[in-house]
């Protein structure tokens, strides 16, 4: 299935849902933002951040069932496959969020807003990269080619490049040394939560506003990593883009819910670099072995399983070790 030639109407469609959508989360939100401040409790709270994931979980599924009335059975699996790759690949995201907040020191009552502002603007840079993604490979066939050596090394940057990662990260976050510095004066004031506070007199950037920007120009390279593994499974920039956007919609509520464990999923790096792997080979493939969707998902599904299970088992087997070993 290469294309569902939908039209305009299912795209204004979505847009209105997604419009609304995200009006209903900024005016459930809005209360948080206007009275955050330095001290405040985690905008979220375990059972609400839960709610609101599965929340988004389920509207991901109901989508898909509306894919199935109107596309068919073939277009639901594609769509469900395109959904758990770039759910899963966005977890990278959430390793990233945590190193950003812990550096800048950024309190848990002003993380809500970052990321509501963050998402949004990855959003709008995922549909042109899509939309790009889309074109080129209608344009180029050996730009299959490209694509699938950039999905190994995006693989073999999860593997190995940790580390480094984490420096480049670390370095963006600088607040007084940082690049931003250039253009406008930076303040390492947190203020009461906005991205620009006057200080002597002239505008200056808060850490707010480098830990926007720095998870702005994270998501775009992690963009450039997932997009080409998602059109790996399809080409058809309907169920790219919304498998995309409901895949994010989710990432700010699955954060505050894995916040304080996202570091005993210490093994989903190796699954994420298995996915991208398959899904490397599988574009490079692509004329000559058709793999399909429900093999597929099929697949991303048992990598993630195992490897979340593996996690979950050394951290506990770590923590069953250091009691035993402190008695």
């Amino acid at each position: 299935m290469d294309s569902l030639h939908a039209g305009v109407v299912p795209w204004l469609y979505f847009g209105i849902a997604v419009a609304a959508l995200l009006a209903l989360d900024l005016f459930a939100g809005g209360r948080t933002h206007r009275h955050a401040t330095a001290h405040a409790p985690p905008p979220f709270t375990l059972g609400a951040a839960a709610l609101w994931s599965g929340l988004w979980i389920g509207l991901a599924l109901v989508f898909g069932l509306v894919i199935f009335a109107l596309y068919g059975s073939e277009a639901m699996v594609t769509y469900f496959t395109a959904y758990v790759l770039e759910k899963s690949l966005s977890m990278d995201n959430l390793f990233v969020f945590a190193v950003i907040f812990g550096e800048l020191a950024i309190p848990a009552g002003y993380q809500r807003r970052v990321l509501h502002w963050g998402i949004l603007g990855a959003l709008a840079m995922r549909g042109l990269l899509i939309g790009g993604g889309v074109y080129l490979l209608a344009r180029f066939h050996w730009i299959l080619y490209p694509f699938a050596l950039l999905i190994l090394f995006a693989a073999a940057r999860l593997l190995w490049g940790e580390q480094k990662e984490r420096k480049v990260v670390v370095a963006a976050c600088a607040v007084c040394d940082s690049w931003l510095a250039r253009f406008v004066p930076v303040t390492a004031m947190i203020g009461d939560g906005k991205f620009l506070i006057r200080q002597n007199g002239r505008l200056a950037a808060t850490p707010l506003l480098i830990a926007l920007v720095v998870i702005e120009l994270s998501d775009g390279i992690f963009a450039i990593d997932s997009i080409p593994a998602v059109l790996a499974v399809t080409r058809d920039p309907f169920l790219v883009y919304t498998s995309n956007v409901f895949a994010m919609l989710g990432l700010r509520s699955l954060y505050f819910l894995l916040s304080g464990v996202v570091a005993r999923f210490h093994n989903l790096r190796y699954g994420m670099a298995a996915i991208l792997v398959f899904a490397g080979i599988k574009m490079l493939l692509s004329g000559v072995i058709d793999v399909p969707s429900w093999l597929s998902l099929v697949t991303i599904m048992v990598i993630l399983s195992v490897t979340v299970v593996a996690s979950l088992g050394g951290s506990s087997r770590r923590m069953h070790d250091q009691v035993t070993g402190a008695s």
